[in-house]
């Protein structure tokens, strides 16, 4: 009988982009810069919501949590892949690979229920404007948030256990520059269409699950939208979700093409590139959209920033 015992893998090659010496300290450089600006903008986004009052509301706290995920996310990937950029063996361990692959899918599937609370957060606000201080209150938003933690823990909580009893005899070279799971997955000595089904069958109903809530509460907003009598209302209640909007556009346009197959050994090199914009260039364009269409953040920016400089010139 097959068991964890038939392990004889202890490690995992990852053949990342597999380009010439010079080429990869150029992606070094690059990789490291994105993931620079991606850690410190995200970073700068929870500490203006922080400590600034005017963005003590349900928007912007669903915001930093938004960022933090980006931030943990990232963090998961990158890293590593810089270490094997300038490493001679690309190599992760057996237990590092496990890890990374949990935690990775962890934070995307809190995310995309994250997505689904801040477009009910938008939807309660632009909808019953007169009874959303009322009923998003502190309280409500804090459970929001843990819920949304919980959901994406229990997304990922029965693959998890099946992958964790899977035996790897060898091949062990994974053609990635991260521990995806459909890699991973094939290079297990022993059938995985079951893990396939469940995996397939989890992210059908938490991305189209979400997905749909999300849509749903658009359809609704928008429609509030447009029966706003003057030009300039529209275009000012609607800006207040434009950014969300182009997040989760991105995020669950990549995602559900990418995981939502019953089988994924066929896109292995289209993962990779979608890969590096979903869990890398995303993050990073994140904070961008949310400041730069945000005219509060971008005004609470200026403040902090005049403050700061302020300071300097007085000591």
């Amino acid at each position: 009988m097959e068991t964890e015992n038939e392990t004889t893998v202890t490690e995992f090659l990852l053949l990342g982009f597999v380009y010439e010496r010079d080429l990869e300290i150029t992606l070094f450089i690059v990789f490291f810069l994105i993931y620079l600006v991606t850690v410190l903008g995200n970073l700068l986004i929870i500490v203006l919501i922080g400590i600034d009052h005017r963005l003590h509301s349900p928007m912007y706290f669903f915001l930093s949590n938004l960022s933090f995920i980006e931030i943990f996310m990232t963090t998961c990937v990158v890293p590593k892949m810089l270490a094997n950029l300038l490493a001679e063996r690309k190599t992760i361990s057996f237990a590092g690979c496990r890890t990374q692959s949990y935690f990775y899918f962890f934070m995307g599937s809190t995310e995309f229920i994250l997505f689904a609370a801040m477009s009910f957060d938008r939807y309660m606000a632009i909808c019953y404007p007169l009874r959303y201080p009322t009923l998003m209150t502190g309280t409500v938003c804090v459970k929001m948030v843990i819920g949304s933690w919980i959901g994406g823990f229990l997304s990922v909580f029965l693959s998890t256990v099946l992958k964790a009893r899977l035996p790897y005899c060898g091949p062990n070279v994974i053609n990635h520059f991260f521990c995806d799971s459909a890699p991973l997955l094939h290079l297990a000595c022993k059938d995985i269409s079951l893990i396939e089904f469940v995996d397939f069958i989890s992210s059908l109903i938490l991305l189209l699950g979400s997905l749909s809530f999300t849509a749903t509460s658009y359809i609704y907003i928008i429609s509030t939208i447009l029966k706003i009598p003057s030009a300039e209302g529209r275009k000012k209640t609607f800006a207040t979700c434009a950014s969300h909007f182009t997040v989760v556009s991105m995020g669950y346009g990549i995602s559900i093409f990418v995981y939502v197959r019953p089988s994924q050994n066929d896109i292995m090199s289209m993962s990779k590139a979608l890969a590096i914009f979903s869990g890398i260039l995303t993050p990073l364009l994140n904070p961008f959209i949310f400041s730069l269409r945000n005219e509060q953040m971008k005004e609470v920016f200026r403040d902090v920033l005049k403050s700061i400089i302020s300071k300097i010139k007085d000591g």
